[in-house]
């Protein structure tokens, strides 16, 4: 299905959850929870449509062709 994940078009598998969508993203394994399976801090918000998605949710949240994905990344710094 085809999604725009921040601004640029991207190709997901039908049946994609948006833990997929982050996961493809960020190169690195979710867990059902959306915690990374590395154990290291994700630092990641995501909205759907302009809606915010707990992370709880995004095992559960299924994305359909046309969702526009923004993944936001924390940054620390001065």
């Amino acid at each position: 299905m085809k999604v725009r994940i921040n601004g640029r078009p991207a190709v997901l598998d039908d049946g994609a959850t948006l833990r997929d969508a982050v996961a493809l993203t960020i190169g690195r394994e979710l867990d059902d929870a959306g915690n990374p399976r590395d154990g290291r801090r994700l630092g990641v918000a995501v909205a759907v449509d302009a809606d915010v998605v707990p992370r709880s949710n995004w095992g559960r949240t299924a994305v359909v062709d046309g969702t526009d994905i923004e993944i936001l990344t924390a940054v620390q710094g001065g």
